[in-house]
């Protein structure tokens, strides 16, 4: 019934659909296997893509030929560039999306992708023969067989689903949770534990009254994610702010004696930076309110996501609460909101292609490794399926290192250090963050991409182009010369001193106060020189200006880092046998196997001198 296929990917959220699509997309013959084709893609929590550091992710997905970026611009209802008020490192892309248009759009996507199959079962078991892994069992009792197999079982790994004092077996409300793969892989000798994670009540949006709310609407300008020159819609819907207050602390205390989490019916660890409300009132009880977000869930339907109100407390304590929020008097409830519990395997018994230590020719992506959030999970799968496709086809698999995405450094933290909580990503865990921007994702990322044969050529052309454009923008600035009269006028508008002898526009340009576009506006023959160019070459060349001493010095320090990453560590070093090492780092060392010196100085609990102990006894 089955072929043999070069990968299967088991789970279709945001890691399995970019894994099947990047496996295909590169020649494997892939197979898709979901419990239920209804639910690809689905946004189980929020419907929103991006936001702080997770807009780069999805930027980077799309510059590699992944297809986040895509479907996000095709499914948005509004766009926001967060923190444009600080430096372009810290820009960040967001959007929100109609949640079923979303799941539709990769649906069809995905449908579209030669060399992908779909099949609809549960899977519970993996075939696995000498320590490597050659296909899946079904619950139908199908052995399909492949190269590579890639799990991407999000929170559905023996999930338990808890409201209040009721909880029963779900890896979504109202789906099935999955089980058999880890009594499997436990047995087989991996380490498994248990996290948590929760989502909002959803509340009918005619039941509001949004006079009493802070209404947010999105950016006039829509720049969206894609670097492709996706269709964006010509309007866009507005989400709207309103605060808990004193009595809605005071109502939801009522419930925490029926608290899943405080009760200790809960047993694994919840996201640090996404708690729940019950959450945020035990831990924050100095502060009287907290803001919430009201988001619509699409274009046509009134359910309303309310974003910072995540809760496991009983529904009946979630209603009354609900109702005491400004504009959410009359609220009525679509389905209260819940906490669940799911199996993860510390992502530390992976090496850097996501191919487990212990089986051969087994990946793993997205929540299964810790990490929360679609953008994590997405750009975990673009890597898994690349480099499960790598394998099936024994070839050299692909590593982004620390230096050249927000991904690579996502994939070393949960290598080198594992996580004991759901791991989000921050722009504050780059350490080289001004060069990993939004914008330039494309520059940094597509090439690779193009000659592994996954982006395509109109992508790279578009790289092409838009690193010619920038080199012809930088060299009208630098030799353009501007004279007192031409820019003393705007200058007064703007509060910068005037300018007594003429200056080439690049040093005008280096003003804190002066952006490329509005000095075109004032320069007749800038903006002349300028108009044959893309406004996003235009703002990637003011960038590369106003910051190039910030980018050159990270560079410099990307070069001396990079020193320690080329020592490589032999597979077989016996870190046991270095009596001068301690007990903490000997044992750390011998569990997690760094692959070079780098990473080894990356975990936590090695310090400065074990390092150098460790180059000594390389001969270094």
């Amino acid at each position: 019934m089955f072929p043999i296929y070069d990968v299967i990917v088991v789970g279709a959220g945001h890691a399995g659909c970019e894994a099947a699509a990047a496996a295909a997309n590169l020649g494997s013959k892939t197979l898709l296997v979901t419990m239920n084709m209804q639910t690809i893609a689905q946004m189980s929590c929020n419907p929103a893509m991006g936001g702080i550091a997770k807009g780069q992710i999805v930027r980077e997905i799309d510059a590699m030929g992944g297809y986040s970026g895509i479907v996000t611009d095709l499914s948005t209802i509004q766009f926001r560039m967060l923190n444009r008020s600080k430096g372009p490192a810290m820009w960040s892309p967001r959007a929100q999306n109609d949640r079923m248009l979303f799941h539709l759009k990769w649906r069809e996507m995905l449908e579209n992708t030669p060399n992908l199959d779909f099949y609809q079962d549960m899977v519970n078991g993996l075939l696995v023969k000498e320590g490597r892994c050659y296909g899946i069992i079904t619950g139908m009792g199908h052995q399909i067989q492949a190269k590579s197999v890639v799990l991407t079982n999000g929170t559905f790994l023996n999930g338990i689903v808890h409201i209040g004092e009721k909880n029963f077996g779900g890896g979504r409300i109202a789906e099935k949770a999955a089980t058999g793969i880890t009594e499997q892989l436990v047995s087989l000798g991996f380490e498994s534990d248990r996290l948590k994670t929760g989502t909002p009540p959803r509340v009918d949006g005619r039941s509001l009254d949004y006079s009493k709310m802070e209404e947010q609407p999105g950016d006039s300008e829509h720049v969206g994610f894609s670097y492709l020159d996706t269709e964006k819609p010509g309007k866009q819907r507005s989400c709207w702010i309103t605060y808990t207050n004193q009595k809605v602390h005071d109502i939801l205390k009522t419930g925490f004696d029926r608290s899943p989490m405080f009760a200790g019916r809960i047993d694994g660890v919840g996201p640090r930076y996404c708690p729940s409300i019950e959450d945020k009132i035990n831990r924050f009880a100095e502060r009287d309110r907290h803001q919430l977000f009201v988001e619509p869930e699409g274009w046509n339907t009134v359910e309303i996501y309310l974003n910072g109100f995540s809760t496991s407390l009983p529904e009946e304590t979630q209603y009354e609460a609900l109702r005491s929020i400004p504009g959410f008097e009359n609220a009525r409830m679509f389905r209260p909101g819940y906490a669940i519990e799911y199996d993860f395997f510390p992502p530390t018994q992976l090496k850097y292609s996501l191919e487990t230590k212990l089986i051969n020719n087994l990946f793993f992506a997205g929540q299964i490794n810790g990490t929360t959030g679609y953008e994590e999970a997405a750009c975990q799968g673009l890597m898994a399926g690349i480099n499960a496709h790598q394998k099936a086809m024994e070839k050299e698999a692909l590593i982004l290192k620390r230096s050249d995405a927000y991904i690579g450094v996502l994939i070393d933290d949960l290598i080198s250090k594992g996580t004991q909580e759901p791991y989000r990503m921050f722009t504050s865990r780059a350490e080289f963050r001004t060069l990993l921007r939004q914008d330039n994702a494309d520059i940094r990322l597509t090439e690779i991409s193009y000659n592994l044969g996954l982006a395509s050529q109109e992508r790279m052309d578009k790289v092409i182009d838009k690193k010619s454009s920038v080199e012809q923008i930088k060299k009208i600035l630098k030799e353009m010369s501007v004279e007192p009269a031409e820019i003393n006028g705007w200058f007064e508008q703007i509060g910068s001193s005037p300018i007594t002898e003429k200056q080439k526009a690049e040093k005008i340009l280096l003003r804190p106060s002066v952006e490329l576009t509005d000095m075109a506006t004032t320069l007749p023959k800038l903006k002349d020189a300028l108009s044959l160019f893309t406004d996003d070459a235009i703002e990637q060349a003011a960038i590369q200006v106003k910051y190039d001493v910030y980018i050159e010095k990270e560079r410099e320090l990307v070069n001396r880092m990079s020193q320690l990453e080329e020592l490589e560590i032999p597979e077989t070093f016996d870190y046991k046998k270095i009596g001068s090492l301690g007990n903490e780092a000997r044992e750390k060392l011998s569990r997690i196997r760094p692959r070079t010196l780098g990473q080894a100085s990356r975990i936590s609990g090695i310090n400065p001198s074990d390092i150098q102990i460790l180059m000594v006894f390389m001969g270094r």
